[in-house]
């Protein structure tokens, strides 16, 4: 298994990607992984530390988690099968060891939250991986703290009118919604 880092979390022409690279100095590889946008906006909510006034899935998942004393010890991103990448969560409970099939989105934004480590498997990076240049990255390496808070302009608004929603706050919303509009116009 290779521990990787959460680079970047951006939305692409075929959707919202998630890149995880790998944490060796040695390796340059970049898994990225697909994902919708709920989960994108799960996990960029919480690489940015945006507080919003109620919980999202995965906040109230940790909150249960929490309250029953369940630990998580990691997210394994495990297998790719026909294109399609597969996911478990490690939890401990009252001393006995669980694996849980997960999505990797929410595998990503579980381990996030409980500030739990990320591992590939070898055989999946190799399949998948990439190894991104300097331009792509945005001049990351491996021990610096990965720009995961960069979004697309489009992705960047549509967080801010989520979170205008969620706190109620329907004039900075429609403001928002029209700035989105005016955006998609001129692209």
């Amino acid at each position: 298994m290779i521990l990787v880092n959460i680079m970047n979390v951006s939305l692409s022409n075929m959707g919202f990607v998630v890149f995880l690279r790998s944490g060796a100095d040695t390796d340059k590889r970049t898994l990225p992984i697909f994902i919708g946008a709920p989960e994108a906006q799960a996990i960029a909510l919480h690489l940015d530390r945006v507080t919003i006034p109620r919980p999202l899935t995965h906040d109230l998942l940790k909150t249960v988690m929490d309250n029953i004393e369940c630990r998580m010890k990691r997210a394994e991103i495990c297998a790719l099968r026909e294109n399609t990448f597969f996911a478990k969560l490690i939890l401990e409970w009252n001393g006995v060891e669980s694996e849980i099939d997960a999505r990797p989105s929410d595998a990503i934004a579980m381990a996030l939250r409980f500030t739990a480590p990320i591992y590939v498997a070898e055989e999946v990076m190799e399949a998948a991986g990439v190894i991104l240049n300097e331009t792509t990255e945005g001049g990351t390496g491996p021990n610096t703290e990965p720009p995961s808070h960069r979004l697309a302009p489009a992705e960047a608004l549509k967080q801010k009118l989520a979170k205008a929603v969620a706190e109620e706050r329907y004039e900075d919303a429609a403001a928002l919604r029209d700035e989105l509009k005016k955006l998609s116009q001129t692209n």
